[in-house]
C-alpha cells in the first residue's frame, strides 16, 4: 500500500475520517449527521468486519464495504466513498486511496469492486477508467446507472 495512505483503526483515525466526510457532504451540499455521528458509526461498521476506513494523511478517505456475492463464493467490495480536500487535488491522493482500496479488496479475495459516481464528476471518472474500472455491464456493454430511493 502506498505509504501515503493507512487503514484507520484508532479512534482519532476514525475521528478524522468523520471530520473528512462531513466536509465532503458539505462540498456538494449534501446533509450531513455531523462529523461526530459520522466517526460513532464508523467505528461501529469497522467493529463489525465489514467495513474499512482508509486515510491519504489528513487530505483524503475512502470507505470500503464488503458483501458475500451472489454469483460466487467470494466476497464483493463496494467503494462507498472517495474524497480528497479540494485544495489537495492533483498530488495523487485520490489514485492512491483507490489503488490501497483495490489492493485490500484483492488481499481479502474479492473477486468485485464496484463504485458508483455522478455523470459530471469527469475528474472522479477519469481516475477510475484510468486505473481499469469500467462504466458498463462489462467491455463494450451498455452504461449502467445507479438507482436509490431513501426508505
Amino acid at each position: 500500500m502506498d505509504d501515503r495512505v493507512e487503514l484507520a483503526t484508532t479512534d482519532s483515525a476514525l475521528a478524522l475520517a468523520g471530520d473528512l466526510l462531513d466536509a465532503f457532504n458539505a462540498e456538494y451540499g449534501d446533509p450531513s449527521p455531523g462529523a461526530q455521528a459520522l466517526a460513532a458509526r464508523l467505528r461501529g461498521l469497522t467493529a463489525r468486519g465489514d467495513t474499512e476506513v482508509l486515510l491519504a494523511g489528513r487530505h483524503g478517505v475512502a470507505v470500503l464495504r464488503y458483501r458475500p456475492s451472489l454469483w460466487s463464493d467470494r466476497d464483493e467490495a463496494y467503494l462507498a466513498e472517495l474524497w480528497v480536500e479540494p485544495g489537495t487535488r492533483g498530488r495523487g491522493l485520490g489514485r492512491a486511496l483507490l489503488r490501497a482500496c483495490l489492493e485490500r479488496a484483492r488481499g481479502r479475495g474479492c473477486d468485485l469492486l464496484d463504485l458508483s459516481t455522478s455523470a459530471d464528476d469527469v475528474a472522479a471518472r477519469a481516475l477510475y477508467e484510468s486505473e481499469g474500472l469500467h462504466a458498463t455491464e462489462g467491455p463494450g456493454g451498455p452504461t449502467t446507472y445507479h438507482y436509490e430511493i431513501d426508505l
